[in-house]
């Protein structure tokens, strides 16, 4: 199956991922570097733009709307997305009655072997191709600590999940997933972070001073700019990252200290966070991630409601975290006193960056896709007989 080239076959594989924050498209980008890695040929369809320019835009407000009013998202969450009641089900057949069929006219003549969910859409979608795309193999990615009804189907084929509770979420719903562990996955740059002295000579920092990185996500959420002046009052760096909030990163930009050092949307977060003392986030598991593999204490603020607030609360068990409210004062204390715990000379680095390969080779192999990293006749050979990666494709 798959792209021949003489004797050589290429498989394929398709990323269904969904554009709400980054979080889902940086845990896609890992999952298309591991199959690229493995000589798979790789497209990812955002299946928010499947929608249609006007269903995604609709989904896009109403998320960020939703998020904006605790209590409802917290109703939601807790009482709809958690249970699958009637609501959110009629939500999944209207979203997937169109984007089942996209995905399929995408499809269209090419023989795909594997599909991989990186979002709760895409795992209903990926469920709904099982008889309409064979033979193939489906994979489920959440990130979550507590996958919610929309992400298990009984037509997946396996479920990576980062902790042991999710496990159990994913079982509350199809008692008899096959589901695997593994580690967060996190983009190559973090396990090549700098040393902290030297990230902070490039950035023209002092060596001595407290700096923590704030940061509220790709779409900046939080009380980022008050908090980083807050902050810059007590005489402490923040590198205060605003992602792709345009109108945090004017506000940013027009605070008046020389404590402030404001960024937009960077891929800088790898040299930011080695010369931060501490971490300062939203509960959002793919920036917690990347911390922890650079070394970095966490402070993370209780601003986002729903699966953030369960994420809170798995991050608080793993360690190396504080949480606080979004009151100014009260961030202020928090990260007060976990700089006083910080014990210098501050880690480079200190997870392996083996761990999440492994796991995805292991996970390849419970699907019966294996040993493709190691099969010449999978991959496409180079003049000088090396393996060529493939450059990514997008819908």
């Amino acid at each position: 199956m798959g792209e021949s080239k003489g004797r050589w076959v290429v498989p394929r594989a398709v990323v269904l991922s969904g554009a709400l924050g980054s979080g889902h498209d940086v845990v896609s980008e890992v999952v298309v570097r591991s199959l690229e890695g493995h000589g798979w040929r790789v497209r990812v369809l955002d299946c928010m733009e499947l929608l249609g320019s006007r269903g995604a835009e609709i989904g896009d407000k109403l998320f960020r709307r939703v998020t904006a009013m605790p209590a409802v998202y917290d109703a939601f969450h807790f009482a709809h997305l958690r249970q699958g009641s009637g609501l959110v089900r009629a939500l999944d057949r209207q979203a997937t009655r169109r984007v089942v069929p996209a995905v399929e006219k995408e499809l269209r003549g090419e023989e795909v072997r594997l599909l991989v969910a990186t979002f709760a859409t895409g795992a209903s979608v990926a469920a709904k191709l099982h008889s309409k795309i064979a033979p193939h193999k489906s994979m489920v990615l959440c990130t979550d600590v507590d996958p919610y009804w929309w992400w298990v189907w009984p037509e997946i084929d396996l479920y990576l999940v980062t902790s042991r509770s999710a496990v159990g979420s994913v079982r509350r719903f199809e008692p008899r997933a096959a589901v695997q562990v593994v580690p967060p996955p996190v983009r190559p740059a973090f396990y090549r972070a700098p040393g902290q002295e030297a990230a902070r000579c490039k950035l023209g920092l002092p060596l001595g001073a407290r700096c923590v990185l704030l940061m509220g996500g790709g779409w900046g959420l939080g009380p980022v700019a008050q908090v980083a002046e807050g902050l810059a009052a007590m005489g402490i760096h923040v590198l205060a990252v605003a992602g792709h909030n345009a109108k945090l990163a004017a506000r940013l930009r027009a605070v008046d200290s020389s404590y402030v050092h404001p960024f937009g949307f960077t891929d800088r977060i790898p040299e930011l966070m080695a010369a931060s003392d501490l971490v300062i986030t939203t509960p959002g598991a793919t920036t917690c991630s990347e911390a922890r593999v650079v070394g970095r204490h966490l402070v993370i603020l209780d601003v986002l409601p729903g699966h953030g607030r369960q994420n809170l609360q798995h991050e608080l068990e793993l360690g190396d975290a504080d949480a606080s409210g979004p009151a100014l004062a009260e961030v202020q204390r928090v990260v007060d006193a976990a700089l006083e715990r910080i014990v210098r000379p501050l880690p480079t680095v200190v997870r392996d960056a083996r761990e999440w390969p492994e796991a995805f080779s292991l996970a390849l192999s419970s699907v019966g896709l294996a040993g493709h990293e190691h099969d010449r006749s999978v991959a496409r050979p180079s003049g000088d007989g090396t393996v060529t990666p493939f450059k990514r494709m997008r819908a």
